[in-house]
């Protein structure tokens, strides 16, 4: 099995210290050796994974499952023109469809791997509660499945969420709290070591598994008529 090379993480950290183009320009051949470790990693991820998971497209490749590593800087008042990590998106539904997911970083001292579904749109927040409402013990069961926390410690994170009780809810509901929720997310950590070891996608593809339940109650919600 493939893993990421030392001089993966060392690229990248030369990155944070020399943001600017006139740098990269100069050592494209660096980044270029990156992103191949970078997508065979990818590769061997998602070819393990779609055998768990028959929803990931046939078509999705690592080349096309890395992230671009240019910034857009148009809105930003950072304007440093590159990323410091590198990203593996892995999606589940039809291109351009906003739905639950996986997503992997790349990054010195800062990778992770995470899966859910990020500040759906009106309409899908509004299905979520909605199954969270009707059928909360088949998500409250998800997340304390023993093997989901062994990995997920802080279950759905908690960053984006209402301070309020959201409309058309009543504020002693049993499950108000899942239902304030405005991203339903859940991220692990891994260590640079993790990531250069061995079994380094098994243990990757071993997360993913564990997310895939939370997906397909996301997805059943938003799949809803």
């Amino acid at each position: 099995m493939i893993k990421i090379k030392p001089e993966t993480f060392g690229f990248l950290k030369q990155v944070q210290a020399n943001n600017n183009r006139e740098w990269f320009q100069e050592n494209k051949s660096l980044y270029l050796s990156a992103k191949e470790n970078v997508e065979s990693f990818a590769e061997d991820i998602i070819n393990s994974f779609r055998k768990l998971n028959p929803k990931i497209s046939p078509e999705l490749t690592g080349k096309k499952s890395v992230m671009r590593i240019y910034r857009d800087v148009r809105f930003s008042k950072d304007k440093a023109p590159y990323k410091t990590n590198f990203g593996i998106s892995i999606p589940t539904g039809p291109k351009g469809v906003h739905g639950p997911g996986y997503f992997i970083q790349l990054q010195p001292n800062q990778s992770f791997v995470a899966g859910g579904m990020w500040m759906p749109d009106a309409e899908h927040l509004k299905l979520i509660r909605q199954e969270i409402d009707y059928n909360a013990d088949q998500l409250i069961k998800i997340l304390q499945q023993q093997s989901f926390k062994n990995i997920f410690k802080e279950g759905l994170q908690q960053t984006d969420k209402l301070k309020t009780t959201p409309k058309s809810y009543d504020a002693t509901h049993p499950n108000i709290e899942l239902l304030k929720l405005k991203s339903f997310t859940v991220s692990s950590g891994f260590t640079d070591k993790d990531l250069q070891s061995a079994d380094a996608v098994e243990r990757i593809v071993s997360s993913l598994k564990e997310i895939m339940p939370l997906n397909d109650f996301l997805q059943e919600a938003i799949s809803t008529q």
